[in-house]
């Protein structure tokens, strides 16, 4: 046992060196990097989870392209269970991203596992209204041939805004709230889908919004490929007005699930259905809308959780 735990004291203390030599490239440790250290002691974190933490904040596009080409394939139903408890985003629509980046007063939501059906708890914590940065996406930044415009990842709150705008000067800038708004429009107007994104080793916390397109987006990939679970629907879902549906096609060219079939007029694949509200804005007859369905889980509203 002892030898164990030797040995496991030895591969920590070298993978601590190779981010210090290497991606800090020598220098003493960016503030930054502290503050993420001592947000971590704060809750107990252990030195694999920081270390995992920063590989995970430091290396986004590489990280992620590894899990998709080695770790999610090998997957089985309990290790897709798994990754989606441990990593994984909640669909909202536009109106409530934009509520997310403009709340005017602190939130402190302890526990989201009713809005975010998994077994690890999750919490809401934000300053508002809440520092955001655009970063690079590391999901489009993985393919050769990917889509435009790359800096439309959402970082959000404390310690993780300083954390991109200190290590990633040129891939990240700081986003004032309009143009916070301003970013969600235009990317919804692309067709792309908002997700609020929570990770373990990021403080069990909300820490991003991602506007996801489903050629690129990592997530999507594997839930569609493999199998994980890592999306949450939004608590939403389409409906269609057939009297108004012209079966253009657009609506299906549009879903990024595949939820939307035309034959006649537009139908909607309840189950597949994560309401986001992409076909709505895609829509040239307005004869799509968003529904409240509660069998789709409770939205993340966070004018709702802190009335």
């Amino acid at each position: 046992m002892l030898k164990i735990a030797t040995r496991l004291a030895a591969i920590v203390t070298f993978t601590a060196l190779a981010i210090w030599l290497f991606a800090e490239r020598g220098r003493p440790l960016r503030r930054s990097t502290w503050r993420m250290i001592q947000e971590g002691r704060n809750r107990r974190w252990r030195t694999r989870q920081f270390i995992h933490s920063y590989l995970y904040a430091r290396f986004p596009t590489e990280y992620i392209g590894y899990a998709l080409k080695y770790i999610m394939p090998k997957f089985d139903a309990r290790g897709r269970q798994s990754a989606a408890d441990h990593y994984h985003g909640k669909v909202m629509p536009t109106e409530l991203a934009k509520a997310l980046v403009t709340v005017d007063r602190p939130i402190d939501v302890p526990d989201l596992e009713q809005i975010i059906p998994y077994s690890v708890a999750r919490q809401l914590v934000l300053d508002g209204p809440p520092e955001v940065a655009a970063f690079e996406c590391p999901c489009r930044m993985r393919k050769p041939e990917h889509c435009e415009p790359t800096q439309v990842c959402m970082i959000v709150g404390q310690p993780y805004v300083d954390f991109v705008l200190e290590h990633h000067p040129a891939k990240s800038k700081r986003l004032t709230t309009q143009e916070a708004v301003a970013l969600l429009e235009a990317e919804h107007a692309r067709g792309h889908i908002h997700a609020a994104y929570f990770k373990d080793v990021m403080f069990n916390r909300f820490f991003a919004i991602c506007n996801c397109c489903s050629c690129c987006c990592g997530a999507v990939e594997s839930m569609t490929r493999y199998g994980v679970p890592m999306i949450a629907s939004s608590g939403y879902v389409a409906q269609v007005n057939t009297v108004q549906c012209a079966a253009c096609g657009r609506c299906e060219d549009a879903c990024p699930f595949g939820a939307i079939h035309v034959n006649g007029a537009s139908s909607v694949d309840w189950q597949a259905c994560m309401g986001c509200g992409v076909c709505v804005s895609q829509c040239p007859n307005d004869a799509l809308s968003l529904a409240r369905d509660e069998r789709k889980g409770i939205p993340l509203d966070v004018k709702a959780l802190h009335a």
